[in-house]
């Protein structure tokens, strides 16, 4: 793969470079699910490729209380 600039790769998944540096740094709020499969298909990749999901405290608090059943 080769590596892409910030504004090519803004310009192809429809967002400004500063919508880009927000989701880079994790301050966005909500994404759009169109956003998401241009981002995947401008990347060729998969949504687990780049999303995780960790869980909050409660959801840690709540594993841990099955744990102990």
């Amino acid at each position: 793969m080769r590596k892409m600039s910030v504004g090519e790769f803004a310009e192809k998944v429809g967002l400004t470079p500063a919508n880009v540096a927000v989701l880079k740094n994790g301050r966005a709020k909500a994404v759009r699910f169109s956003t998401l499969e241009a981002i995947w298909r401008t990347l060729n990749c998969q949504p687990g490729d780049l999303l995780e999901w960790v869980p909050d405290e409660e959801h840690e608090q709540q594993a841990v209380a099955l744990n102990k059943k």
